[in-house]
């Protein structure tokens, strides 16, 4: 609907209160007239004329006030029959007076501009011509029956150019009021349905939603809330007053963390999100049931679990057809080298299924992780003399770096398992020479350590790097492609997190040192684990 036809609509609906108040007006006219008359001189050629056509303009007025119009046709009637009785009495006062001086002119001036405000259309000049016409009327009867001065024209004529100037700009400023009043009431109804869709998503909502203000009163919750926080808080409300956790984690949220709380009525462990909705203006708590995050973190690992599975029921297929292929070729088969051939074979392939179920059994042990804290610096040295033993080639291309005496705060099992899974893949690609492999022990931050593993083999192309943690995807025909997936596994097991940096060959751009030997840097891993100096 446009604003025009919006204004038409609001203006049939207000018009009828401002022709009450119109009606008003001309009443108080007519008792300050009554009133005050003999005291301006007003009438005085005719004082029992002057105060007959004042008490019927009093009358007239109280009718006026009486009768309420129901239609547009009545509206617009009752408003001409008004206007005229106004221009035909403010003219008469103004005969009977005897000239146009004084204030009768503009009070006929302000009618005419009440007149354009509650009118329409052409009435408004209609009125105007009226007002001019009865005003040369009086004047002509003046100057025929009187005699008085035609030079009294010249001020006749400029006062009926204002009769016609103040209607046409009362009907513009009127009209101009009427868009700008639809407008308003159309954009203010849009913001009530915003409102309370708004209001209807944040009742639907699964997460509770408390909104406060800069002092901390409740501005609106959600159903949810309530039920997670076990209160029935009600707008006007203190958060500090009625849920002092929740107050305390808002205080935490300003000062920039990530508050835990957790409410005793309820058992519920929530995390509160807090977003200001404006500077200095209300703020949204957004409150998380970390149990039913939990939940929905759960259904997404079973959900990954059966694709494991089915990715394992592929992997094991094949060797395990190899294997009972060899088996069935190695019954009929007399001659001692192809028997070697096919155990060979066998024995291979068991080996690959071997590999794939301990994986496999390792990530489900993830969940009983038991966490303690490790001298980082004794338990890596140990782990690479041990690896070495049964991988004589770390020995050699293993470099070890450790800054301080760090602690680590993580399963050892865990911990033995990823770094052998991430040492034996970097001595896979690296160059296996002496150094190739770095590996560093570092504290990052008060509360954080870093191990970093990298090599100095050709590295991960761009369009591998997304998968490298997905299972069964691996670039060597003898892994199983579960090694980095159980890794970073173990590694969310025990709250750290495992993931590939970038290296300078990722980069493109490769440092060269003094003699202008290109270093090349291969896959980098990074393990960020709890940690204390």
């Amino acid at each position: 609907m446009s604003v025009a036809s919006s204004a038409r609509l609001h203006g049939d609906t207000s018009r009828s209160v401002s022709i009450r108040y119109f009606n008003f007006y001309r009443f108080v006219i007519a008792s300050l007239l009554g009133i005050f008359g003999a005291v301006f001189q007003i009438g005085e050629f005719a004082p029992a004329v002057y105060a007959a056509v004042v008490f019927i303009y009093w009358l007239a007025a109280v009718g006026f006030m009486l009768i309420t119009p129901r239609t547009r046709h009545q509206l617009n009637t009752l408003l001409m029959w008004q206007v005229a009785l106004d221009v035909i009495v403010l003219t008469a006062v103004m005969f009977i007076s005897g000239t146009q001086r004084g204030s009768v002119p503009y009070l006929l001036m302000t009618t005419l501009a009440g007149a354009a405000l509650v009118g329409e259309g052409r009435m408004v000049l209609g009125f105007a011509a009226m007002a001019t016409i009865s005003v040369l009327a009086e004047q002509a009867v003046r100057i025929e029956l009187l005699g008085v001065r035609a030079d009294d024209l010249t001020r006749t004529g400029i006062t009926c150019l204002g009769y016609f100037a103040v209607a046409l700009l009362a009907r513009l400023l009127a009209r101009r009021a009427l868009e700008n009043e639809a407008l308003a009431s159309q954009r203010g109804a849009a913001l009530q349905r915003q409102v309370r869709v708004n209001s209807r998503i944040i009742e639907d909502m699964q997460d509770g939603v408390v909104v406060v203000d800069v002092v901390g009163l409740v501005r609106q919750i959600n159903p949810r809330a309530v039920e997670l926080l076990g209160v029935e808080l009600v707008e006007g409300e203190r958060i500090d007053m009625r849920v002092p956790e929740l107050a305390a984690g808002l205080e935490a949220s300003v000062a920039g963390e990530s508050p835990l709380l957790r409410i005793e009525r309820t058992g519920k462990a929530l995390r509160l999100r807090r977003v200001v909705a404006s500077e200095g203006g209300d703020q949204v708590l957004y409150l998380e049931d970390l149990a039913r995050v939990e939940a929905q973190a759960q259904q997404l690992k079973l959900a990954a679990l059966g694709r494991l599975t089915a990715n394992i029921a592929h992997e094991i297929r094949n060797p395990l057809a190899s294997v009972t292929q060899a088996a069935e070729l190695l019954q009929d088969e007399k001659r001692t080298q192809m028997q070697q051939r096919l155990s060979r074979i066998v024995l291979d392939n068991s080996a690959r299924i071997e590999r794939i179920v301990r994986d496999v059994l390792e990530v489900g042990r993830r969940d009983r992780a038991t966490i303690e804290t490790l001298d980082a610096t004794a338990f890596v040295r140990n782990f690479v003399e041990e690896f070495a033993m049964h991988t004589p080639l770390a020995t050699e291309c293993v470099r070890l770096d450790i800054e301080g005496q760090p602690k680590i705060l993580f399963d050892r099992v865990h911990l033995a398992q990823i770094l052998g899974n991430l040492l034996g893949n970097a001595l896979r690609y690296c160059r296996q020479q002496s150094g190739s492999v770095h590996l560093v022990v570092a504290l990052q931050g008060p509360e954080h350590l870093l191990v970093s593993i990298s090599d100095d083999g050709p590295g991960i192309a761009a369009e591998e790097r997304e998968r490298i943690f997905e299972p069964f995807h691996t670039t060597d025909p003898k892994g199983t492609g579960l090694g980095l997936y159980v890794a970073q596994e173990l590694a969310d097991a025990n709250g750290a997190r495992l993931f590939l940096a970038e290296t300078a060959t990722d980069k493109a751009d490769r440092a060269t040192d003094a003699a202008g030997v290109t270093e090349l840097r291969g896959a980098e891993f990074h393990l960020i684990a709890r940690g204390l100096a």
